[in-house]
């Protein structure tokens, strides 16, 4: 038990690792833009939520593929089903069909909690960027009037 605590801490550090830098990149980039004086304000803010959004679900994606390496380093899941598995525990879906190696099921409960953590960490950076983006697109809107 010991041993997938002590490697699925390691695979949530990467994954919390991953988050924050690309969470940092992410607000930075919005901060920035939101500075900027767009033509269009609802057009702006639209492209910078969107833009948000797919960076936000590559870094998702990147966290699965470090849970997908430790689960093939392991062997915890079936070759060839590696990726589906993260994927399967990450966003807590659970088909359960398939199963780890029962020396490391808790990997598992311990990737969906990583997951959960992730997503609700996600959703305060959409609304952290909407809400530095919001500022410049209601003074565009008050001088245009």
């Amino acid at each position: 038990m010991l041993r997938q605590l002590l490697v699925g801490g390691a695979a949530s550090v990467a994954a919390v690792a991953i988050h924050a830098l690309v969470m940092t990149l992410v607000v930075r980039v919005a901060a920035g833009t939101a500075a900027r004086d767009p033509a269009w304000p609802s057009l702006h803010l639209a492209g910078t939520m969107v833009a948000t959004v797919l960076v936000l679900m590559l870094a998702h994606v990147l966290e699965v593929l470090a849970w997908a390496f430790v689960y093939r380093l392991a062997g915890a899941a079936p070759a060839g089903a590696t990726v589906y598995f993260a994927f399967v525990n990450y966003t807590t879906l659970g088909y359960g069909d398939i199963v780890p190696a029962e020396r490391w099921r808790l990997l598992g409960p311990m990737a969906a909690m990583n997951g959960v953590l992730m997503f609700g960490w996600s959703t305060a950076v959409i609304f952290e960027v909407l809400r530095k983006s919001l500022p410049q697109r209601s003074r565009a809107m008050t001088d245009a009037s």
